[in-house]
């Protein structure tokens, strides 16, 4: 036998091995992989979740998931917006500042949120977590004052919020309702969950 038949026959098995580690490789690698995608467990636990706000009409709200919790989309109408103005004299911080959950950056504005027309928040009341009622229609009401410009009642222990989520004076409710990080991805799409760095 020849040294270059032993080369050769090296060199050939050399080849093959490394092609059949470098096969073996990519079948451990596309799963170990995958696996850095976030589970549905992970998702629930707190990751961003999208959402379609298109198909939302003026004075509509609707409510998604997100870490848990309930979050109310509210297309506020031109009235409903006008009707801060009218309670910021009402209510016990109409400017977010004493709030156990630090606002975005981008809400710190007289609507609490990043464009007047939708309202977006965590639908938990800040005094023992009871899920507050909508009620949008101003005026009289029961539980409610002969002035009520339209926002949210808690049912529990009767807290109510106005349509920026911001709780009125002498309630039990400590602090305004939580306004989630967000981030617009389109005019009709939300990320929930993610504040825009610009």
């Amino acid at each position: 036998m020849s040294n270059s038949t032993v080369d050769a026959s090296k060199r050939t098995w050399l080849i093959a091995s490394s092609c059949a580690g470098a096969v073996g490789a990519g079948f451990v690698a596309v799963p170990f992989v995958s696996s850095f995608e976030p589970s549905e467990r992970a998702k629930a636990a707190g990751a961003p979740v999208e959402v379609d706000i298109s198909a939302l009409q003026p004075g509509q709200k609707m409510t998604v998931e997100w870490r848990g919790k309930p979050v109310w989309i509210l297309r506020r109408t031109p009235e409903m917006l006008a009707s801060l103005k009218k309670t910021d004299n009402e209510v016990a911080d109409p400017d977010s500042k004493r709030t156990a959950y630090p606002i975005p950056d981008n809400c710190k504005n007289e609507w609490r949120s990043i464009k007047p027309e939708y309202l977006v928040l965590v639908g938990i009341c800040t005094h023992l977590g009871c899920s507050p009622g909508d009620k949008f229609q101003p005026g009289p009401q029961p539980s409610l004052p002969d002035d009520w410009q339209g926002g949210f009642l808690c049912p529990c222990h009767g807290s109510t919020f106005d349509l920026a989520g911001r709780v009125y004076k002498n309630k039990p409710a400590p602090d305004n309702l939580q306004v989630p990080p967000y981030q617009y991805l389109s005019d009709t799409r939300l990320l929930i969950g993610e504040e825009s760095k610009a």
